[in-house]
């Protein structure tokens, strides 16, 4: 009886390591769907991820701004170095009920982030009743070498 109640007890505490380690998966450097920019993803310093980018394609990357941003003040800002994802709140299998900021349309829209595999980030966008998916993959960061991560 002894030796069930320890394994029984070992794997209890064995899933509860696993249950709180899942949502740390989610830290890394993901290439957005249409391939042209990366986004690091890591702890806001709260537990909660927050989402930076980190690298766009293109020669002129460094000097393109936040022109659509609705604030007048903000558009002078860099694209690369934005924080796209922030205020998350964990859920079982998922963040839920963060932010997610399009530079291209200059507008912040409700998002859930949702580790599919391994290597797929399930990134959501929504406006009331509808959203939007996309599918990120995980890329090993690299060398900076021509402002690339």
């Amino acid at each position: 009886m002894r030796k069930t109640t320890a394994i029984f007890t070992g794997l209890i505490v064995a899933f509860a390591f696993s249950a709180n380690a899942a949502p740390l998966d989610v830290a890394g450097l993901w290439l957005t769907q249409s391939g042209t920019g990366h986004v690091k993803i890591a702890d806001c310093g709260d537990g909660t991820p927050c989402g930076k980018l980190v690298w766009i394609e293109g020669p002129d990357a460094a000097a393109q701004r936040d022109n659509n941003n609705p604030d007048t003040t903000l558009r002078d800002q860099p694209i690369v170095g934005l924080q796209l994802l922030w205020g998350f709140k964990e859920r079982s299998s998922n963040w839920a009920k963060g932010k997610i900021y399009s530079p291209e349309k200059g507008k912040t829209y409700r998002s859930t982030i949702k580790l599919m595999d391994e290597n797929t980030l399930q990134v959501k966008g929504c406006v009331g009743p509808f959203c939007q998916a996309q599918t990120w993959t995980r890329v090993e960061p690299m060398t900076a070498v021509g402002g690339q991560p």
